[in-house]
């Protein structure tokens, strides 16, 4: 380093979750605080490590971000550095920039980058680690789907915005007999929906692990309805999937064109036909992503920045910052990159809501 202050960079990619600033807050303060290392920041992801926009941040620039939602770096979720979409006299065309990225990295005398995001933010630092970039990770995501880690930052606020909205609807779908459906985010993994379901006392959770029989959610609800509960609450992952020919046939059904209003305005139009019971969706979209981080995400990410600069300062590179068991553990990125953490259908969450009564339509 020639003399100079050990650099560390770090970005924030992917969805934005409560809990980010908290960990920008944690690794500067432990970095200059702790190590008396210099902090750069690249903003809206590994979009301004290309571009090389940037900012050295200070103890004053993460003053009182402990509480605050999003991140003071910004963030993208549709950009990779080694498919950039460039134009080219007219032609859009990809081109890999991932050789800018590291001379980036050498012209700021860039130690090792700490990259905070999800599965795709992860795995393009696993990619870059190839190339010689040393990395560390910082797991987030409200999906709680990377693998090594018990826990993401984010997941638990999220969690808790989505119980709160099903303690509410509760009041509502019983005084008007209704259907009342909440999507929840967890396109590929159900956590959010299995978590938030068993925390606010959801009759019917729907999960992509387990593909549903629209038929046995109807049975559920007219279960219901024969024992005087005339209304229930289903809680439904958007990416929730209907078992292969078990699908409700009804020309009078609308059809599930628009993105916009999920999986679930279908599944509420199939179950007024089936249950001749009226329902109500709401779709929770990114109100998941916004607002304060809860305590045990602030505590999760000042944990896992703490541990990062730990790592960095240990040589600890080209591994993930994880939770195993309550305790720090680093994962090597190669149990990180391009896998997904699945809900177990045999695991405890799931057996503890089917003895309490919940059906998964299966």
């Amino acid at each position: 380093m020639n003399g100079q202050r050990k650099r560390i960079g770090i970005l924030t990619g992917g969805g934005d979750c409560p809990g980010l600033n908290s960990v920008i807050r944690a690794v500067v303060k432990t970095s200059i605080n702790i190590y008396g290392y210099e902090i750069i920041g690249f903003t809206d992801g590994y979009m301004g490590l290309v571009n090389n926009r940037f900012k050295k941040l200070a103890l004053s620039d993460v003053s009182g971000l402990l509480d605050k939602g999003g991140t003071i770096l910004g963030t993208t979720d549709s950009f990779d550095p080694f498919k950039m979409v460039v134009d080219n006299d007219g032609e859009k065309q990809e081109r890999d920039m991932s050789g800018r990225i590291i001379d980036n990295l050498k012209m700021h005398n860039i130690e090792c980058l700490i990259v905070i995001g999800g599965i795709n933010t992860i795995t393009t630092g696993y990619r870059l680690s190839l190339k010689g970039v040393k990395v560390i990770a910082i797991p987030k995501n409200i999906d709680n789907d990377i693998p090594g880690t018990d826990a993401t930052i984010g997941f638990i606020s999220a969690v808790n915005t989505a119980t709160d909205a099903l303690d509410k609807l509760h009041s509502s779908a019983e005084s008007h007999h209704r259907l009342m459906l909440l999507e929840v985010m967890g396109r590929r993994a159900g956590w959010v929906a299995l978590e938030s379901g068993i925390a606010g006392g959801a009759d019917i959770i729907l999960i992509p692990e387990i593909p549903y029989d629209i038929n046995l959610v109807a049975r559920k609800i007219l279960e219901r309805k024969r024992t005087g509960k005339n209304f229930s609450i289903i809680c439904v992952s958007e990416g929730a999937v209907a078992a292969k020919g078990s699908e409700y046939i009804d020309d009078s059904c609308p059809e599930y064109t628009n993105q916009m209003y999920g999986v679930s305005s279908r599944i509420a139009a199939q179950l007024e036909k089936l249950t001749h019971l009226e329902s109500r969706v709401t779709v929770l979209g990114y109100l998941q992503r916004g607002g304060e981080p809860s305590p045990t995400d602030r505590i999760l990410s000042t944990r896992l920045g703490v541990e990062a600069v730990k790592m960095a300062a240990e040589g600890i590179y080209n591994k993930m910052a994880g939770i195993v068991n309550n305790e720090l553990c680093p994962i090597d990125l190669t149990e990180v990159a391009n896998k997904c953490k699945h809900v177990p259908v045999d695991g405890e969450l799931v057996r503890i809501a089917r003895n309490m009564g919940v059906s998964f339509g299966d």
